[in-house]
């Protein structure tokens, strides 16, 4: 049962005499627990609503079109609470925050629905049979599985939870009912690297197809970790063999299923100094927003919009560009392509050190306000300063630190642009032409 918050103008609902703070009960005789009950027993033409209002049951007739929408509208998102996360992972990024953060942040979310609905990764487990029996009745696919290894040992050990063995049991089951999933490795030195991943790759081959792609990552480390576990970042050479054994496994996948299925992040070749591959090794890009082909994705689109320009002149402008460590060699290579074509044009890509977090975490994403503030203040940043959308909330207007972007804004004392992970558009916005 979920309470209705508001039911809009014009719609069935309303027609209906449906009314805000009524309970909806059940759809065509199904129960109505959250978001995922509600859309799919939502597609049936024919609807019989069971609702209450002051304790009295009422019942309401829907006829509509297959994927019409009835206008009722609830409370939070999901109909109901996210459910938190039952593990302490030795490697947790929430566990290295520093504390007077945003409350939000220290949530652990391994909700099974918000991978679904928005690719989130869960552990399975928080999960138990009904929870997996309703995924397969509902075909929720793909879903994004850490899985980390294969070994129940291991996993229990590394995951800090008694259960974490037993719910791999989940992924044969879901293979057998054709649910699609997308893996994660976030790769522990001394834990789960070496024969350890060697024979969680070979496992997790096994349910190909159903296993559609496996991202390796590695363990992201703040210098906020005493009293945790002591884990240590992976050298530049370490990282080169692992990369090396990854893509040595994927070549014989390719061989024998027809796709790599396993690709390491693109973290990890920027830290080992290796070419990143080229864009059609990433195949359908399944995990693009896990950072696994997404700057090669970046130069194909930058490529391809690089030599479609036409001879239309570019105005002469300085600009800057900030950006993290591991993307800045990157960055600074489009750059220098596009002052060398367009006299006049001046662009300064800035390195921002991660202070805030420590040095050993380099990705752009985990950029705080403070930092690119202080790093930046009294640069001449030109007329307008690029920063990358991953640096901000879904809303784009905080960084991780709570910082607002218009406080950033106010201390660089310059017009701040968010731009996209898209080749193309990073290339018109830089230019000044219409993206």
């Amino acid at each position: 049962m979920v309470k209705i918050a508001d039911v809009i103008k014009n719609s069935h609902s309303l027609k209906c005499g449906i009314h805000p703070n009524d309970t909806l009960i059940s759809i065509n005789g199904n129960e109505i627990n959250d978001v995922l009950d509600y859309r799919f027993y939502l597609t049936e033409r024919k609807l019989d609503l069971r609702l209450s209002r002051n304790g009295q049951e009422y019942s309401a007739i829907i006829k509509k079109g297959e994927y019409d929408d009835i206008g009722l509208e609830f409370e939070t998102y999901l109909m109901d609470s996210k459910k938190t996360c039952k593990n302490k992972c030795v490697f947790c990024f929430i566990d290295q925050l520093p504390e007077g953060m945003r409350d939000t942040l220290y949530f652990k979310d391994d909700d099974a629905r918000l991978s679904f609905l928005m690719g989130n990764y869960i552990t399975l487990t928080g999960l138990n049979d009904s929870d997996v029996d309703r995924i397969i009745k509902m075909h929720m696919s793909p879903v994004n599985i850490s899985v980390h290894t294969t070994n129940p040992e291991l996993r229990c050990e590394m995951m800090n939870n008694r259960f974490a063995g037993k719910s791999l049991e989940y992924l044969k089951k879901f293979a057998e009912n054709n649910i699609t999933m997308n893996c994660q490795i976030v790769l522990c030195k001394g834990l789960n690297d070496g024969d350890e991943l060697i024979n969680t790759m070979h496992d997790l081959a096994t349910l190909y197809p159903a296993v559609n792609s496996v991202s390796i990552v590695p363990a992201g480390l703040t210098k906020h970790r005493a009293g945790l576990y002591p884990l240590e970042p992976f050298t530049p050479k370490e990282t080169q063999k692992i990369i090396q054994k990854v893509q040595n496994f994927a070549l014989l996948c390719k061989k024998e299923y027809g796709s790599s299925i396993f690709f390491c992040g693109d973290e990890m070749y920027l830290k080992a100094g290796l070419n990143i591959p080229p864009p059609e090794y990433y195949e359908d890009f399944s995990q693009i927003e896990n950072g696994v082909g997404m700057i090669a994705s970046m130069l194909d689109e930058f490529d391809y919009a690089f030599e479609e320009l036409d001879e239309t002149p570019v105005l002469p402008r300085h600009v800057s560009i900030a950006t993290g460590n591991a993307a800045y060699p990157f960055i600074s290579s489009l750059a220098d392509r596009l002052q060398k074509r367009f006299e006049g044009l001046s662009i300064d890509v800035y390195n921002i050190t991660n202070n805030f977090f420590g040095e050993n975490i380099t990705v752009a994403g985990l950029i705080t306000g403070i930092d690119l503030s202080e790093q930046l203040n009294a640069k001449d940043l030109g007329s307008t300063l690029f920063i990358p959308r991953v640096m901000l909330e879904s809303e784009c207007k905080m960084f991780l630190d709570s910082m607002e972007l218009t406080e950033v804004l106010e201390k660089l004392n310059t017009e701040i642009s968010v731009v996209p992970n898209d080749g193309e558009i990073f290339l018109r916005m830089i230019l000044g032409l219409d993206a």
